[in-house]
């Protein structure tokens, strides 16, 4: 794992279980003294979480976390409730025994994570089984549009979810294969809707309190 990649996941993993709160600045000095590179490097890691919707970088104030607004991850949940389940009969059309193992196998990840304790793990992976099985419907346009909602939704459970949030508790993806598996089209997109419906409801919608960061505590 390359030293920049490190640094991702450390931080990722800082963000999502709430060491660095929604809206705390993120000055590349003192992430730099943190880590021990240089400005360079952490600016590349910084970039790339914008790029995932999980930090801000604005010309001349620099970089901070996202902090999501209450309508924008209402939103962003309402929008994926609305789109996934209509991508079922696609992604059924293209189904087969090879795809429902590689799925299965992204599930066991899952379960992995969340019996290790890893939220950020976790939060990761059934992102990634969402956009992974979009692309499954052959439509890359959707596909794409579905990945930037699962990075924003991330995003809102980074900053206001709860372990129930990426648990079973909200819907063993195992469930929806199997139906997958059997070709239950319909109630493979009521398990979709319903699944989402739970991981909205999991989110509380509610300003965390203020903290401040020390980074060379944190990353040491």
């Amino acid at each position: 794992m390359s030293n920049d990649e490190i640094i991702y996941q450390k931080m990722l993993k800082a963000i999502v279980e709430h060491q660095i709160p929604p809206g705390e600045r993120l000055p590349e000095d003192k992430l730099s003294e943190a880590f021990g590179v240089s400005r360079t490097g952490i600016r590349k890691v910084l970039q790339r979480l914008a790029l995932e919707r999980f930090v801000v970088i604005q010309p001349n104030k620099g970089a901070q976390v996202n902090r999501p607004s209450r309508r924008e991850a209402s939103e962003v949940w309402d929008s994926r409730i609305m789109l996934e389940p209509l991508l079922i009969p696609s992604i059924s059309e293209n189904w087969n025994d090879k795809l429902s193992q590689q799925f299965r196998s992204m599930v066991e990840l899952e379960k992995r994570a969340n019996h290790n304790g890893d939220m950020a793990q976790a939060i990761q992976l059934t992102a990634k089984f969402h956009y992974e099985l979009a692309r499954v419907g052959h439509n890359l346009v959707l596909a794409e549009f579905v990945e930037q909602l699962c990075y924003r939704s991330s995003l809102v459970i980074a900053a206001y979810g709860t372990r129930e949030s990426v648990n079973c508790d909200c819907g063993d993806h195992s469930n929806l294969i199997d139906l997958l598996d059997r070709n239950l089209i319909s109630e493979a997109q009521n398990w979709m809707r319903h699944h989402l419906e739970q991981l909205k409801a999991s989110i509380s919608l509610t300003s965390k309190q203020e903290t401040h960061v020390d980074f060379s505590k944190l990353f040491t």
